[in-house]
């Protein structure tokens, strides 16, 4: 019966390793340093939709707004903007706006008012 090692020096060697981090697939860049990302239209047909969620967020509602055709910096300004004109929290993950709280119909209203092609999605 082999003997389990009893330290990572035991193992004789380099077993992993986060020295370089990770790097963008397109551009090579270090995720933090990627171009490609920023300026880059996410595909889609280029309507936002706008819907209320609740799932796997500990019972707290948040509005998600899924599709907006900008770059990252453009949705970036975006997200600042419907959080200030909702009075609440939020933030921007992998191209989806989550606003705090249920404002989807005052959401509809803003993004078409800012000139942007907005439906609601989901029940």
């Amino acid at each position: 019966m082999a003997k389990k090692a009893a330290s990572f020096a035991a193992l004789g060697g380099l077993v992993f390793s986060t020295d370089s981090g990770r790097h963008c697939p397109e551009c090579r860049q270090p995720i933090d340093a990627c171009v490609c990302k920023s300026t880059a239209i996410p595909e889609g047909d280029g309507i936002a939709r706008v819907r209320r969620e609740s799932k796997g967020r500990g019972g707290k509602t948040v509005t998600t707004i899924t599709g907006v055709p900008l770059p990252l910096e453009g949705l970036k300004e975006l997200a600042a903007t419907l959080k200030r004109r909702c009075g609440t929290g939020g933030s921007l993950k992998d191209g989806v706006i989550e606003i705090q709280g249920e404002h989807v119909e005052l959401l509809l209203a803003e993004l078409i008012k800012l000139g942007y092609k907005a439906k609601k999605s989901g029940g």
